[in-house]
């Protein structure tokens, strides 16, 4: 049977819940990756999710603010669940996943930090923490972590290509697509041979969006997006690749997050 991975960014999943249930009942992924779920595990709307078939279930939360989790129809385990830049702000869970032909996939799951307005290390508290995230996850996201089927999906908040925003040129002094960031991320990418996915089915020299900001009077015609959200396979599952859909017309529904879902399909 083929697999389907959904993930999005959803911006406090008890307020969001019946988008995201409306969601997950058109769609039906077979796992969904919740990023910036915003509640602590036993304030997760973990009822809602087994209603639709969602019983497997790996949360893991902070009051309010940051917060992953991976909920599926199909039997996970927790894998992991790392702290980075010794602090322990719930920005990352892995889990093991049965794939096609049962076959064994580790699966993480990531918020990484946005990294606040200015790009200067050296008086932006957040931007210098969101370097070091990235530099952590290049140390460890490589050699014998990525030899196996693994999948990485979740807001890196990074556009790394040109084509990943709406204006390259406007953009580099912007957080999220200055270079220093693009080419660390570029760095996690390739020191762990990871295959970036979106980009097998969507080709570097077009526009790719997942995320529009809430300033925009009119997101739909201004259309200044980025590429924030993610999803990576290991070489062992490159054969497989069978489909993407990033659902844009999400962004467009009633109190919606800024970022939309993605959905990557397995062959099996």
């Amino acid at each position: 049977m083929p697999l389907s991975i959904a993930t999005w960014n959803i911006n406090s999943v008890r307020l969001r819940i019946d988008l995201v249930s409306a969601f997950l009942e058109a769609e039906r992924p077979d796992v969904l990756c919740l990023q910036e779920i915003k509640c602590i595990e036993g304030n997760f709307p973990a009822g809602a999710f087994r209603k639709l078939g969602y019983e497997h279930q790996v949360v893991h939360g902070q009051k309010g603010y940051h917060g992953v989790a991976v909920v599926a129809k199909v039997p996970i385990t927790e894998h992991i669940r790392r702290g980075f830049c010794g602090k322990d702000d719930a920005r990352h869970v892995a889990v093991n996943i049965a794939g096609p032909g049962a076959l064994p996939i580790t699966l993480h799951n990531f918020y990484v930090p946005a990294g606040g307005d200015e790009p200067d290390p050296a008086v932006n508290e957040k931007f210098a923490h969101k370097l070091a995230f990235l530099e952590e996850m290049k140390g460890w996201l490589r050699g014998a972590e990525t030899l196996g089927p693994t999948i990485l999906v979740g807001d890196l908040n990074v556009a790394p290509l040109e084509q990943d925003v709406w204006s390259h040129k406007q953009m580099l002094g912007v957080v999220s697509h200055t270079p220093v960031e693009t080419a660390l991320l570029e760095a996690v990418r390739e020191s762990g041979g990871w295959i970036d996915a979106m980009r097998h089915f969507v080709p570097p020299e077009e526009k790719l969006y997942t995320w529009w900001s809430y300033r925009a009077a009119d997101w739909q015609a201004s259309n200044r997006g980025r590429r924030l959200d993610h999803i990576w396979v290991t070489p062992p599952l490159s054969g497989r690749l069978l489909g993407l859909e990033v659902k844009r017309e999400a962004r467009g529904w009633n109190r919606p997050s800024d970022h939309v879902p993605v959905i990557l399909r397995l062959a099996a």
